[in-house]
């Protein structure tokens, strides 16, 4: 993945030390780097954790990454269990999700885009229908990609309830599509207090810089990948059956319709 130069715009501002850890944690696929990268504008470079993208698997090697006496601005897809629980419990948690409908194309999309790596090469080729793509995102590739209600679950509803901060992706980019809006600046500025970060004046500007798709190498633009495989919409049967695979999480995260 090609490198952004967030790190050299950042220097452009001046900052305001965190004095408590911040973890953006997300469901995989939800705007990871959109919300990563628009934050990255706000906290210094010096207390930013680049060492790594934090999971369950290496999270004990990274246990400073959520230090309160060193606070750092940290991200990952961090599931739920006693010890992430634990880790994060003195950290301001945000929490990322994406309405599953849409959920289910992103996954797709990346999975059968060359920036793509894994054992699963075969699904690029077009000897799989578009809405058979979609049924293996939705109910999983048994022994090769979880099912959605396992990532949900794990990455998203069991964190519920235990102080984490609930945001939508696509809250993000309606604000964003309306940055000049009050709206769009008590909804920003917001999410900086949750983070336990004063609104500069100049909150506009750094929001756009980390916006800025092109500093993304997930952000869908930046994908190679043949979107006409897909349907821009998710159909209708799909959508009824994400309804069995995940009853309720639509609603729970706040979808409505």
């Amino acid at each position: 993945m090609q490198k952004d130069n967030l790190d050299e715009r950042n220097l452009e501002f001046s900052h305001q030390p965190l004095t408590a850890p911040v973890f953006l944690n997300s469901v995989p696929k939800s705007g990871t780097h959109l919300m990563r990268n628009i934050m990255r504008m706000f906290v210094a470079n010096e207390q930013q954790y680049h060492d790594t993208f934090i999971q369950i698997p290496i999270m004990h090697n990274h246990a400073r990454a959520f230090d309160p006496a060193q606070p750092f601005l940290s991200w990952g897809h961090l599931l739920f269990s006693d010890e992430s629980m634990f880790a994060t419990r003195l950290t301001r948690h945000i929490l990322l999700v994406r309405d599953p409908y849409t959920w289910v194309l992103a996954r797709a999309r990346f999975f059968i885009s060359e920036n793509f790596e894994a054992s699963l090469d075969h699904l690029k080729s077009e000897a799989f229908s578009p809405e058979s793509l979609l049924n293996m995102m939705i109910f999983g590739i048994h022994g090769k990609a979880p099912p959605m209600n396992d990532i949900y679950t794990f990455n998203a509803t069991a964190w519920l309830g235990t102080g984490v901060h609930l945001y939508r992706y696509e809250d993000i980019v309606e604000n964003l599509r309306d940055i000049d809006s009050k709206r769009a600046r008590d909804y920003f500025g917001a999410l900086l207090e949750t983070c336990g970060i004063a609104v500069p004046d100049d909150w506009k500007q750094r929001i756009l810089i980390g916006s800025d798709k092109k500093q993304s190498g997930t952000a869908r633009e930046n994908l190679v990948v043949n979107n006409n495989r897909l349907p821009s919409q998710l159909p209708e049967m799909q959508r009824r059956l994400v309804e069995v695979a995940v009853p309720g999480l639509r609603e729970l995260l706040g979808y409505k319709s």
